[in-house]
């Protein structure tokens, strides 16, 4: 409920007993109105962050590509090994296969069109995946697995196909931005000391996990 304040000036002039006629009230000038300034309201928008779109490649192999994958191991499989290429969708592979030994290397250049991170090759290499990798295989069993700082990556397997016990050493690398190599070999349980042999070729700062 408003409240309104009547305020009342009387002014009493009183005459003195001199009779002199009252004095005149004093006068005032009125002040001016205050000024009021005020500061433009500033309001907070929720302006959104720009957003990075990955600037994704081709994924069909380049010959760049096959040059990496075909001297990537150097000469470690030579005219023991009988040696095959094929490209694939978004990689260049090539397979080696030793008869007498019972032996088989298979190599990968993978192309990641729009990049990777290490959340990506973690579902890459996950049981979901190893389940269509092993696909030929009656059965495989984790060993180890184990990685450097630069990026090098071993996972180790026990197989079984056919009756016969298998050791595979797999290794993952990043290459590049865009790419990484894929090396596996696979070896009877009883070539244990060639398998450790070709690691060691392959990857003298990751032959095993132990």
């Amino acid at each position: 409920m408003k409240k309104q304040i009547f305020i009342l000036l009387i002014a009493a002039v009183i005459l003195s007993s001199c009779g002199k006629p009252p004095a005149p009230p004093p006068t005032s000038t009125p002040l001016p109105p205050p000024t009021i300034t005020s500061t433009p309201r500033v309001v907070a928008t929720n302006t959104p962050l720009p957003t990075v779109t990955p600037v994704c490649i081709s994924s069909e192999p380049t010959q760049q590509d096959i040059d990496r994958a075909l001297s990537y191991t150097g000469d470690t499989f030579d005219s023991d090994w009988d040696q095959s290429e094929a490209a694939l969708e978004g990689a260049y592979s090539v397979t080696w296969q030793n008869i007498v030994q019972g032996a088989v290397a298979y190599l990968e250049a993978r192309i990641k069109p729009c990049g990777y991170e290490e959340p990506d090759l973690n579902r890459d290499f996950s049981d979901t995946n190893w389940s269509a990798i092993f696909a030929n295989y009656e059965s495989y069993e984790s060993i180890a697995e184990c990685k450097l700082n630069s990026g090098i990556r071993l996972y180790q397997f026990k197989t079984y196909n056919l009756g016969f016990e298998y050791k595979i050493n797999y290794w993952v690398q990043s290459d590049t931005d865009n790419r990484i190599i894929v090396t596996m070999i696979v070896f009877p349980a009883e070539s244990q000391s060639l398998l450790d042999d070709y690691s060691i070729r392959l990857f003298p700062n990751l032959p095993n996990c132990s």
